[in-house]
């Protein structure tokens, strides 16, 4: 702003420089004035036909603020939320602990149309995240449906689950409604289809299939299309609201209990993917991830990512089967 040399120039450049970085910035600049001179503040207001309102926080896809690496949380940070024990799973000692995390990749298909360019970069994302959040990453690339249902069984066998206090599944291959495909898979043969039923991660994972997680947080991630239709769909204003009963059981303990999942789209829908940087779903994870794990717990992440999608309607990502009965903090770093 050197170059201007009158008062009302270099108001009106820097006011100027301000609107282009968006609503955003515009508030926290309205918001500095109001502090800073009141008297001018209700002049700027008096002078104007309407008050603006603030618009809803809609995710920006470029923002600037995003992390490139993850956050490490203080100890301070740690600390004040120990002290809530009662609300959150209790993370064990890092000197320890033995966290483990399982990552299953198919890229490469028998129909070499199925190719899923982009994939390795989610891989190498992913497996990043996932190490520098304390967890030693177990990969496995182009599996079958049976290979994948075999990797997921003797991971929920591990000895280390023990002593961990959390873990992470990430699958990400093409995928129908209820099932990820094998690298095998051929839409004409329909009575052996190679897929690998989703609902088989939690019986694998749940308290009797592995009960070295019992009471702790069990992280899904599946990147992989629902079906073949667009996210996206014509709407009126109209609204409908369904109404369901409940029912309860006893039970000694809980068979299916911690567990939180995110899909990379709703059912019947596709996931997005570019064919060098990956999915959108992965790159939205790793982003969040980096810039707020350090003080929001996993439920706050996922709702962080979802938001991601608001701008862009052919996806949106969504939770599954949550069952968490407490805020889970990832504590980066320590």
């Amino acid at each position: 702003m050197e170059e201007h040399k009158a008062k009302a120039d270099k108001a009106r450049c820097l006011i100027d420089m301000v609107r282009k970085k968006g609503d955003k910035a515009s508030r926290k600049m309205i918001k500095h004035i109001e502090e800073r001179d009141s008297n001018l503040y209700e002049e700027l207001l008096a002078t104007t036909t309407t008050i603006p309102t603030p618009l809803p926080q809609v995710p920006n896809l470029h923002e600037t603020t995003v992390s490139e690496v993850l956050i490490p949380t203080t100890e301070q940070f740690k600390s004040s939320k120990l002290q809530e024990e009662d609300k959150i799973y209790k993370p064990l000692d890092k000197s320890g602990r033995k966290r483990l995390a399982l990552l299953i990749n198919n890229v490469k298909f028998d129909n070499g149309a199925m190719l899923r360019r982009g994939a390795e970069k989610d891989e190498e994302r992913m497996e990043s995240l996932l190490k520098g959040m304390g967890y030693d990453v177990i990969k496995h690339r182009d599996l079958s449906g049976k290979e994948m249902d075999k990797a997921v069984k003797d991971f929920s066998k591990r000895e280390e689950h023990e002593f961990s206090d959390s873990t992470f599944v990430v699958l990400m291959s093409h995928g129908k409604r209820d099932a990820i495909l094998g690298v095998h898979w051929d839409k004409y043969n329909l009575t052996e289809p190679d897929i690998f039923p989703t609902d088989n991660i939690y019986k694998h994972l749940n308290t009797k299939g592995c009960p070295g997680l019992r009471n702790k947080p069990k992280v899904i991630l599946i990147q992989a299309c629902r079906g073949g239709e667009d996210g996206s769909v014509w709407v009126s204003d109209g609204m409908q609201d369904d109404s369901a009963g409940i029912e309860s059981d006893d039970h000694m303990e809980h068979k299916e209990k911690d567990f939180i999942s995110l899909l990379s789209c709703t059912p019947d829908s596709k996931s997005y993917r570019h064919v060098e940087k990956g999915t959108f779903f992965v790159q939205y994870i790793v982003e969040v991830f980096n810039t707020h794990a350090h003080k929001e717990h996993i439920e706050e992440l996922f709702r962080m990512v979802m938001s991601r999608f608001e701008v862009f309607p052919k996806q949106m990502v969504c939770k599954d089967r949550t069952t968490l009965s407490r805020h889970f903090y990832l504590f980066p770093g320590l």
